[in-house]
């Protein structure tokens, strides 16, 4: 009786699971599906499949690709991510290390003020950072990096500092013996040691950095148009919007984020559990 409720439960759960997949997977078909329709046949049949007349081939990615000057946007925003995405994996895996091994009240400080900034809204400093980056001259694609920084710092800090401390002592004391110095110690032995927790820092990163909108078109703007400000120049006057263009330029951008995120899926959970549970 037992081994018919575990068996009935397991397919329930499976059921639930596979129907929860459906669901978040449907905005992406829909998106890629409404891609390869005319754009007058979308928003009256937006979850039918294209048919023979309302099928337009890939004259919705043409056109996308030459309205909006995707192919520089897609430079941009590669530039910003993998550079963004380096710099907050580095610096915030060096300053965790700092944090969990120095014990004094300097690095408890950094800490809880790493942990504050996170409930910080960026509404609340939305006005302010943009007067800060002008005067600083931030707004650019490298000034950009910087502000990322700032934003990224503290979940990433907080991830890191709990896996930090997973790392046994005694693995670094020895390093150490042997003449090494911090630096050394650091980046030849406990930075190969944070490989999981780097990929899972990386991957959130990448995500919310390559899809953000609200940051790249306050501080830089049209002058160097990343994708999701780019795609915004398909909606024409009096809301007009060529629904088939964009849903083409959707495609194509959530493509390299799909791809990076199947690679380095192994390492989410393992990462997230470390940094989380253990810290």
């Amino acid at each position: 009786m037992n081994k018919i409720a575990s068996k009935i439960g397991e397919w329930i759960l499976f059921v639930f699971t596979l129907a929860l997949s459906i669901l978040f997977l449907m905005p992406i078909l829909v998106v890629l599906m409404n891609s390869f329709k005319g754009k007058f046949y979308i928003s009256a049949a937006p979850f039918k499949l294209p048919t023979v007349g309302t099928f337009s081939g890939i004259t919705n990615y043409i056109t996308g690709l030459t309205r909006t000057g995707f192919l520089s946007a897609f430079g941009y925003s590669v530039f910003i991510t993998v550079f963004s995405v380096s710099v907050i994996v580095l610096l915030t895996a060096m300053t965790a290390w700092y944090i969990t091994r120095i014990d004094d009240k300097f690095s408890k400080g950094l800490y809880y003020l790493f942990a504050f900034s996170m409930i910080v809204p960026f509404q609340m400093v939305m006005f302010t950072l943009t007067k800060v980056a002008n005067t600083l001259k931030l707004d650019n694609p490298i000034g950009i990096i910087l502000v990322y920084l700032g934003f990224g710092a503290g979940l990433s800090a907080f991830m890191f500092c709990g896996f930090v401390k997973s790392v046994p002592i005694e693995v670094e004391e020895a390093a150490l013996i042997d003449g090494g110095t911090p630096v050394q110690t650091f980046f030849q032995v406990v930075l190969p040691m944070l490989k999981p927790i780097m990929i899972t820092v990386a991957i959130l990163n990448t995500m919310w950095i390559w899809n953000d909108y609200l940051l790249p078109y306050l501080l830089i703007g049209n002058d160097y148009k990343t994708i999701p400000i780019a795609i915004q120049y398909l909606k024409g006057g009096y809301g007009s919007i060529d629904m088939g263009a964009m849903m083409a330029m959707l495609v194509l951008a959530i493509i390299p984020i799909i791809i990076f995120y199947l690679c380095c899926q192994k390492y989410i959970i393992k990462g997230v559990a470390a940094g989380a549970v253990k810290g």
